[in-house]
Protein backbone atom coordinates (compact mmCIF):
# COMPACT_ATOMS: atom_id res chain seq x y z
CA UNK A 1 0.00 0.00 0.00
CA UNK A 2 1.29 3.74 -0.82
CA UNK A 3 1.83 6.23 1.84
CA UNK A 4 -0.71 8.68 2.45
CA UNK A 5 -0.25 11.66 4.63
CA UNK A 6 -2.83 13.43 6.62
CA UNK A 7 -2.35 16.88 8.27
CA UNK A 8 -3.07 17.09 11.99
CA UNK A 9 -6.49 19.64 11.66
CA UNK A 10 -8.25 18.32 15.41
CA UNK A 11 -7.52 17.61 19.12
CA UNK A 12 -8.21 13.76 18.71
CA UNK A 13 -5.93 12.98 15.42
CA UNK A 14 -3.25 15.88 17.75
CA UNK A 15 -3.26 13.21 20.43
CA UNK A 16 -3.02 9.97 17.72
CA UNK A 17 0.34 12.42 16.97
CA UNK A 18 1.80 12.57 20.01
CA UNK A 19 0.35 8.66 20.95
CA UNK A 20 2.54 7.73 18.03
CA UNK A 21 5.75 9.06 19.34
CA UNK A 22 5.06 6.89 22.54
CA UNK A 23 3.87 3.52 20.76
CA UNK A 24 6.48 3.35 18.47
CA UNK A 25 9.07 2.96 21.11
CA UNK A 26 7.10 0.05 23.15
CA UNK A 27 9.69 -2.45 24.79
CA UNK A 28 12.45 0.03 23.97
CA UNK A 29 14.15 -0.48 27.34
CA UNK A 30 16.04 3.53 26.92
CA UNK A 31 13.08 5.23 25.47
CA UNK A 32 11.38 8.20 28.20
CA UNK A 33 8.12 8.87 27.34
CA UNK A 34 6.58 12.44 27.60
CA UNK A 35 3.74 13.12 29.21
CA UNK A 36 0.62 13.50 26.10
CA UNK A 37 -0.87 15.86 28.51
CA UNK A 38 2.43 18.25 28.25
CA UNK A 39 3.25 17.31 24.79
CA UNK A 40 -0.68 18.28 23.81
CA UNK A 41 -0.18 21.87 25.47
CA UNK A 42 3.13 22.40 23.51
CA UNK A 43 1.05 21.59 20.33
CA UNK A 44 -1.82 23.41 20.91
CA UNK A 45 -1.88 27.06 19.32
CA UNK A 46 -4.66 28.18 22.06
CA UNK A 47 -1.82 27.26 24.98
CA UNK A 48 1.31 27.63 23.76
CA UNK A 49 2.34 31.52 24.11
CA UNK A 50 5.31 30.79 21.25
CA UNK A 51 2.33 30.58 18.54
CA UNK A 52 2.34 34.42 19.16
CA UNK A 53 5.55 34.78 16.46
CA UNK A 54 5.11 30.87 15.15
CA UNK A 55 3.56 29.11 12.96
CA UNK A 56 3.20 25.20 12.58
CA UNK A 57 1.94 21.96 10.71
CA UNK A 58 1.64 18.69 12.05
CA UNK A 59 1.62 15.76 9.31
CA UNK A 60 0.61 12.24 9.92
CA UNK A 61 1.75 9.35 7.56
CA UNK A 62 -0.79 6.46 7.13
CA UNK A 63 -0.28 2.98 5.21
CA UNK A 64 -3.20 0.63 5.07
CA UNK A 65 -5.35 2.68 7.85
CA UNK A 66 -2.35 2.34 10.09
CA UNK A 67 0.07 5.47 11.33
CA UNK A 68 3.62 4.82 10.21
CA UNK A 69 5.15 8.13 10.34
CA UNK A 70 4.89 11.77 12.32
CA UNK A 71 6.83 14.87 11.57
CA UNK A 72 5.91 18.49 12.16
CA UNK A 73 7.11 21.60 10.46
CA UNK A 74 7.51 25.24 12.10
CA UNK A 75 8.48 28.43 11.04
CA UNK A 76 9.70 31.16 13.88
CA UNK A 77 9.64 34.07 12.49
CA UNK A 78 11.20 36.18 15.38
CA UNK A 79 14.17 33.61 15.05
CA UNK A 80 14.42 34.62 11.22
CA UNK A 81 14.50 38.39 12.36
CA UNK A 82 16.97 37.71 15.24
CA UNK A 83 19.10 35.49 12.77
CA UNK A 84 18.79 37.22 9.14
CA UNK A 85 17.05 33.43 7.82
CA UNK A 86 15.02 32.01 5.96
CA UNK A 87 14.54 29.09 7.64
CA UNK A 88 11.77 26.23 8.53
CA UNK A 89 12.43 23.94 11.71
CA UNK A 90 11.22 20.57 11.77
CA UNK A 91 10.82 18.11 14.83
CA UNK A 92 8.03 15.44 16.95
CA UNK A 93 9.35 13.73 13.88
CA UNK A 94 9.05 9.35 14.25
CA UNK A 95 9.02 7.50 11.72
CA UNK A 96 8.91 3.47 11.15
CA UNK A 97 12.00 2.46 8.86
CA UNK A 98 11.44 2.41 5.41
CA UNK A 99 12.42 4.46 2.66
CA UNK A 100 8.80 5.75 0.93
CA UNK A 101 7.64 6.49 4.83
CA UNK A 102 10.45 8.76 5.58
CA UNK A 103 10.41 10.50 1.61
CA UNK A 104 6.55 11.20 1.80
CA UNK A 105 6.72 12.47 5.73
CA UNK A 106 9.99 15.13 4.97
CA UNK A 107 8.51 15.94 1.13
CA UNK A 108 5.07 17.03 2.86
CA UNK A 109 7.45 19.15 5.52
CA UNK A 110 9.75 20.56 2.70
CA UNK A 111 6.93 21.36 0.50
CA UNK A 112 4.34 23.40 3.38
CA UNK A 113 7.59 25.25 3.91
CA UNK A 114 8.83 26.25 0.64
CA UNK A 115 5.54 27.54 -0.55
CA UNK A 116 5.91 29.65 2.62
CA UNK A 117 8.73 31.52 1.08
CA UNK A 118 11.54 29.46 3.41
CA UNK A 119 15.04 28.38 1.96
CA UNK A 120 16.50 26.34 4.58
CA UNK A 121 14.76 23.51 6.86
CA UNK A 122 17.09 22.16 9.81
CA UNK A 123 16.21 20.14 13.15
CA UNK A 124 14.88 18.26 14.83
CA UNK A 125 13.94 21.30 16.91
CA UNK A 126 11.55 23.20 18.75
CA UNK A 127 9.30 26.28 19.20
CA UNK A 128 11.95 27.23 21.63
CA UNK A 129 15.85 26.10 22.83
CA UNK A 130 13.73 24.54 26.07
CA UNK A 131 11.22 22.04 23.55
CA UNK A 132 12.97 18.72 22.79
CA UNK A 133 16.28 19.16 20.22
CA UNK A 134 18.75 17.32 18.39
CA UNK A 135 18.51 13.65 17.04
CA UNK A 136 20.10 11.03 18.53
CA UNK A 137 23.54 10.18 16.51
CA UNK A 138 25.52 8.58 19.16
CA UNK A 139 24.67 6.79 22.58
CA UNK A 140 20.95 4.09 21.50
CA UNK A 141 22.81 2.07 24.59
CA UNK A 142 21.95 4.76 27.04
CA UNK A 143 18.74 5.73 29.58
CA UNK A 144 16.97 8.79 27.92
CA UNK A 145 15.90 11.74 29.50
CA UNK A 146 12.91 13.97 30.68
CA UNK A 147 14.91 16.79 28.81
CA UNK A 148 15.88 15.17 25.20
CA UNK A 149 14.73 12.97 22.30
CA UNK A 150 15.27 9.42 22.17
CA UNK A 151 15.00 7.89 18.37
CA UNK A 152 16.07 4.50 16.62
CA UNK A 153 19.52 4.54 14.94
CA UNK A 154 17.82 4.37 11.74
CA UNK A 155 17.39 7.72 11.80
CA UNK A 156 20.42 8.76 11.14
CA UNK A 157 20.48 6.90 8.18
CA UNK A 158 17.72 8.18 6.74
CA UNK A 159 18.34 11.68 7.28
CA UNK A 160 21.93 11.46 5.31
CA UNK A 161 20.39 9.52 2.54
CA UNK A 162 17.98 12.10 1.39
CA UNK A 163 20.48 15.04 1.54
CA UNK A 164 20.63 16.13 5.23
CA UNK A 165 23.32 17.65 6.56
CA UNK A 166 25.30 17.97 10.31
CA UNK A 167 24.38 21.44 11.20
CA UNK A 168 25.25 21.19 15.03
CA UNK A 169 26.13 19.08 17.55
CA UNK A 170 25.32 18.15 20.86
CA UNK A 171 27.55 16.17 23.88
CA UNK A 172 25.81 14.94 26.64
CA UNK A 173 28.03 13.32 29.90
CA UNK A 174 27.71 11.42 32.78
CA UNK A 175 29.12 12.58 35.87
CA UNK A 176 30.04 10.63 38.88
CA UNK A 177 29.27 12.91 41.65
CA UNK A 178 32.06 13.01 43.83
CA UNK A 179 32.33 12.58 47.87
CA UNK A 180 33.11 15.91 48.36
CA UNK A 181 33.62 19.04 46.62
CA UNK A 182 37.10 18.78 44.31
CA UNK A 183 39.61 21.41 45.55
CA UNK A 184 39.87 23.35 41.45
CA UNK A 185 36.04 23.78 42.09
CA UNK A 186 36.55 24.73 46.04
CA UNK A 187 39.04 27.50 45.38
CA UNK A 188 37.10 28.61 42.23
CA UNK A 189 34.61 29.56 43.98
CA UNK A 190 36.09 31.27 46.79
CA UNK A 191 37.86 33.58 44.21
CA UNK A 192 34.87 33.92 42.48
CA UNK A 193 33.26 35.55 45.60
CA UNK A 194 35.41 37.87 46.77
CA UNK A 195 36.95 38.61 43.67
CA UNK A 196 33.25 39.76 42.06
CA UNK A 197 31.91 40.69 45.47
CA UNK A 198 29.08 37.59 44.93
CA UNK A 199 26.96 35.65 47.15
CA UNK A 200 24.74 32.20 46.70
CA UNK A 201 21.08 32.68 47.70
CA UNK A 202 19.73 29.85 49.59
CA UNK A 203 15.59 29.83 49.46
CA UNK A 204 13.53 27.89 52.00
CA UNK A 205 10.63 27.68 50.26
CA UNK A 206 8.79 27.96 46.52
CA UNK A 207 6.99 30.83 47.52
CA UNK A 208 10.99 32.53 47.66
CA UNK A 209 11.58 31.84 44.25
CA UNK A 210 8.50 33.83 42.61
CA UNK A 211 10.54 36.73 43.40
CA UNK A 212 13.40 35.89 41.39
CA UNK A 213 11.17 33.75 39.00
CA UNK A 214 10.97 36.01 35.99
CA UNK A 215 14.57 37.40 36.39
CA UNK A 216 15.84 33.69 35.87
CA UNK A 217 14.17 33.40 32.33
CA UNK A 218 15.51 37.03 31.83
CA UNK A 219 19.17 35.90 32.58
CA UNK A 220 18.73 32.61 30.12
CA UNK A 221 17.52 35.33 27.05
CA UNK A 222 20.76 37.16 27.95
CA UNK A 223 23.30 34.34 28.53
CA UNK A 224 21.74 31.74 25.87
CA UNK A 225 21.43 34.82 23.22
CA UNK A 226 24.69 33.87 20.87
CA UNK A 227 23.69 30.10 20.95
CA UNK A 228 22.66 27.98 17.86
CA UNK A 229 18.94 28.41 16.97
CA UNK A 230 18.11 30.76 20.79
CA UNK A 231 15.17 32.64 20.42
CA UNK A 232 14.56 35.29 23.29
CA UNK A 233 11.29 34.33 25.72
CA UNK A 234 8.58 36.84 25.47
CA UNK A 235 7.22 38.19 28.89
CA UNK A 236 4.05 35.85 27.68
CA UNK A 237 6.15 32.73 27.38
CA UNK A 238 8.31 33.22 30.47
CA UNK A 239 5.02 33.40 32.67
CA UNK A 240 4.12 30.06 30.79
CA UNK A 241 7.40 28.42 31.30
CA UNK A 242 7.05 30.17 35.53
CA UNK A 243 3.95 28.33 35.65
CA UNK A 244 5.30 24.99 34.28
CA UNK A 245 8.64 24.70 35.97
CA UNK A 246 8.37 26.30 39.69
CA UNK A 247 6.25 23.74 41.13
CA UNK A 248 8.44 21.10 39.89
CA UNK A 249 12.05 22.33 41.36
CA UNK A 250 13.65 21.02 43.92
CA UNK A 251 15.13 23.72 45.97
CA UNK A 252 18.36 21.72 46.95
CA UNK A 253 19.50 22.11 43.46
CA UNK A 254 18.55 25.42 42.85
CA UNK A 255 21.47 27.40 42.96
CA UNK A 256 21.54 31.41 42.83
CA UNK A 257 24.86 33.47 42.22
CA UNK A 258 23.76 37.47 43.33
CA UNK A 259 25.76 40.69 43.33
CA UNK A 260 26.03 41.92 46.95
CA UNK A 261 26.27 45.51 45.93
CA UNK A 262 23.11 45.43 43.93
CA UNK A 263 21.45 42.08 44.18
CA UNK A 264 21.25 41.70 40.84
CA UNK A 265 20.97 37.71 39.68
CA UNK A 266 24.14 37.52 37.78
CA UNK A 267 24.15 33.21 37.74
CA UNK A 268 21.94 30.29 38.09
CA UNK A 269 22.13 26.83 38.31
CA UNK A 270 19.12 23.90 38.13
CA UNK A 271 19.40 20.34 38.64
CA UNK A 272 16.53 18.17 39.13
CA UNK A 273 16.06 14.34 40.36
CA UNK A 274 15.83 12.34 37.51
CA UNK A 275 12.46 11.15 36.29
CA UNK A 276 13.01 8.95 33.43
CA UNK A 277 11.99 5.87 35.77
CA UNK A 278 9.11 7.88 36.82
CA UNK A 279 7.97 8.64 32.78
CA UNK A 280 8.98 5.22 32.15
CA UNK A 281 6.48 3.92 34.37
CA UNK A 282 4.02 6.34 33.97
CA UNK A 283 3.87 5.55 30.02
CA UNK A 284 2.85 9.00 29.30
CA UNK A 285 -0.03 9.27 31.82
CA UNK A 286 -0.38 11.70 34.49
CA UNK A 287 -3.41 9.64 35.58
CA UNK A 288 -3.86 7.40 37.80
CA UNK A 289 -1.09 6.06 38.79
CA UNK A 290 1.81 8.71 36.80
CA UNK A 291 1.37 11.31 39.23
CA UNK A 292 2.50 8.94 42.38
CA UNK A 293 5.70 8.10 40.18
CA UNK A 294 7.16 11.58 39.66
CA UNK A 295 6.39 12.66 42.98
CA UNK A 296 8.20 9.91 44.68
CA UNK A 297 11.11 10.15 41.79
CA UNK A 298 11.13 14.16 42.73
CA UNK A 299 10.93 13.54 46.65
CA UNK A 300 11.90 10.84 47.65
CA UNK A 301 15.42 9.69 48.61
CA UNK A 302 16.10 7.23 46.60
CA UNK A 303 16.93 8.38 43.02
CA UNK A 304 20.57 7.69 42.92
CA UNK A 305 20.68 10.07 39.44
CA UNK A 306 20.53 14.02 38.94
CA UNK A 307 19.58 15.63 36.30
CA UNK A 308 21.97 19.01 35.24
CA UNK A 309 19.12 20.58 33.79
CA UNK A 310 20.61 24.44 32.54
CA UNK A 311 23.21 26.51 33.55
CA UNK A 312 22.92 30.18 32.63
CA UNK A 313 25.73 32.84 33.62
CA UNK A 314 25.89 36.72 32.53
CA UNK A 315 28.11 37.21 29.78
CA UNK A 316 29.61 39.84 31.89
CA UNK A 317 31.09 36.92 34.41
CA UNK A 318 31.33 33.84 31.35
CA UNK A 319 35.08 32.32 31.70
CA UNK A 320 35.66 33.75 35.31
CA UNK A 321 34.61 30.53 37.56
CA UNK A 322 30.74 31.00 37.83
CA UNK A 323 30.41 27.61 36.73
CA UNK A 324 32.59 25.84 39.67
CA UNK A 325 30.29 28.25 42.00
CA UNK A 326 27.42 26.55 40.82
CA UNK A 327 28.39 22.83 40.89
CA UNK A 328 29.88 23.35 44.41
CA UNK A 329 26.50 24.08 45.20
CA UNK A 330 25.05 20.34 43.86
CA UNK A 331 27.76 18.51 45.09
CA UNK A 332 27.31 18.41 48.64
CA UNK A 333 23.38 18.14 47.86
CA UNK A 334 23.25 15.78 45.62
CA UNK A 335 25.84 13.25 48.02
CA UNK A 336 23.50 14.19 51.14
CA UNK A 337 20.63 12.97 48.73
CA UNK A 338 22.42 9.67 47.90
CA UNK A 339 22.84 10.69 44.74
CA UNK A 340 25.38 9.21 42.69
CA UNK A 341 25.64 10.18 39.17
CA UNK A 342 24.74 13.10 37.56
CA UNK A 343 23.59 13.69 33.99
CA UNK A 344 24.51 16.86 32.07
CA UNK A 345 22.14 18.46 29.14
CA UNK A 346 23.06 18.30 25.75
CA UNK A 347 25.97 20.86 25.37
CA UNK A 348 27.44 22.62 21.81
CA UNK A 349 30.11 20.78 20.67
CA UNK A 350 31.72 23.87 20.77
CA UNK A 351 31.01 24.98 24.13
CA UNK A 352 34.35 24.18 26.15
CA UNK A 353 34.01 26.77 29.34
CA UNK A 354 31.08 24.11 29.85
CA UNK A 355 32.72 21.16 29.31
CA UNK A 356 35.61 21.55 30.83
CA UNK A 357 34.26 21.71 34.09
CA UNK A 358 33.90 18.14 33.80
CA UNK A 359 37.85 17.62 33.47
CA UNK A 360 38.00 16.98 37.24
CA UNK A 361 35.26 14.57 37.50
CA UNK A 362 36.21 11.55 35.33
CA UNK A 363 33.03 12.18 33.03
CA UNK A 364 32.05 10.09 30.38
CA UNK A 365 30.49 11.56 26.77
CA UNK A 366 28.06 8.90 26.46
CA UNK A 367 25.62 10.50 23.86
CA UNK A 368 25.64 12.82 20.88
CA UNK A 369 22.55 14.32 19.42
CA UNK A 370 23.00 16.40 15.92
CA UNK A 371 20.76 18.88 14.47
CA UNK A 372 20.57 18.17 10.30
CA UNK A 373 19.86 20.93 7.68
CA UNK A 374 18.91 20.34 3.85
CA UNK A 375 18.53 23.70 1.25
CA UNK A 376 14.90 23.76 -0.14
Amino acid sequence: MSVEIKKVTDKETLRKFVQFGIDLYEGNEYFVPPLIYDEMATLNREKNPAFDHCDAAYFLAYRDGVIVGRIAVMINYKSNEIWNERNARFGFVDFIDDEEVVDTLFGVAEEWARSRGMEKIHGPLGFTDLDHEGMLIEGFDQMGTMETIYNYPYYKDHMERMGYVKDQDWFEYLIPIPEEIPERYARMADVVKKRFGLMVKHLGSKKDVLPYARDIFLLINKAYKDLYGFVPLTDRQIDYYVDMYIPMLRLEFLTLVIRQEDHKLVGVGIGLPSLAQALRKAKGRFLPTGWYHLYKALKGKDNKVLDLLLVAVDPEYQGKGLNALLFSEFIPAARQLGMEVAESNPELEENNRVRSLWSDLNAKHHKTRRAYSKQL
